[in-house]
């Protein structure tokens, strides 16, 4: 199999993430935000989308689960229309809470953070891995090499810059965490151990990044909690992603709603300063 991959030639782009997202109107405003180095804009190629679905969770801090250590969730009303004219919430909550990206310098103290990402870093095609027999069968199941070499040989060659995302069905147990030996979202419903959730093998990322895959840019996604099979506490898979332009997209929702192929996504969120990485609405183009 050649390891050439279909490039992605990177002003369609910066459109479609100033209409979902809104990252070009500081710079466009003259607001003074130097955007700390990243590029004012890139040049991309995209095909025509017939809809747009969403892929994350809402969040709420009576349904969405708080990664234990992490900061607690709150959502508390500060303003109301009828006593104050407008309605206005303060929300507290870490950077990776609910659905969000993750930064390279999450894992990395040399990688770039939020603010040091170019406009196209978050927006990618996108391909899905469905998984969801293999996870039915074993919940710990690790995407391997030759599983993602034989998702090429049946549906072509992943692009290079791409979102790599893993339907797995875990998303079905989302939901505020609750003991241990129940069925919740950090053991995919098994009611087996506390961290339990399939994920990338470390040589399929491997793989994917000595391919062009991931050589630059692009993202490990999945609607689990992070890309790592939960049984490696060192987040090795993570570790790996998360150099260079990579990202990896957590917590996802309703990917079964993307092809397996031909779709774009547009990661929507906060560029903090120095941010890890932070919540987000993130969009799947269907074409």
């Amino acid at each position: 199999m050649t390891t050439h991959r279909r490039s992605v030639s990177t002003l369609a782009l910066v459109l479609v993430a100033a209409v979902s997202m809104g990252f070009a109107a500081g710079a466009a405003s003259g607001s003074g935000d130097s955007n700390a180095g990243a590029p004012a804009g890139e040049r991309v190629s995209m095909p025509g989308f017939g809809r747009v679905v969403f892929l994350s969770h809402v969040n709420s801090p009576s349904r969405t689960p708080v990664f234990p250590g992490d900061p607690a969730f709150t959502l508390r009303t500060v303003f109301t229309v009828p006593d104050d004219g407008f309605y206005l919430q303060d929300v507290g909550e870490g950077e990776h809470t609910g659905t969000h990206y993750s930064a390279p310098c999450h894992f990395h103290t040399d990688g770039r953070c939020a603010d040091h990402l170019a406009a196209g870093d978050f927006v990618l095609p996108a391909v899905v891995v469905d998984v969801r027999s293999e996870v039915a069968a074993d919940v710990d199941h690790q995407v391997s090499v030759q599983d993602l070499k034989d998702w090429e040989t049946a549906n072509g060659q992943i692009p290079a810059g791409a979102a790599v995302l893993l339907l797995t069905g875990c998303d079905a147990f989302w939901g505020p965490a609750i003991a241990p030996d129940e069925p919740t979202y950090y053991n995919c419903g098994s009611a087996d151990g506390k961290f339990r959730q399939p994920g990338f093998s470390k040589w399929a990322v491997k793989w994917l990044i000595s391919t062009g895959v991931l050589a630059k840019r692009g993202a490990l996604g999945t609607d689990t909690f992070g890309p790592d099979p939960g049984n490696d506490p060192m987040f090795m898979e993570t570790w790996l992603t998360l150099r260079r332009h990579r990202l990896t997209l957590e917590n996802l929702t309703n990917l079964e709603a993307l092809p397996t192929t031909g779709s774009w996504i547009v990661v929507g969120g906060p560029r903090n300063r120095n941010g890890s990485g932070a919540p987000g609405t993130i969009f799947g183009f269907v074409p």
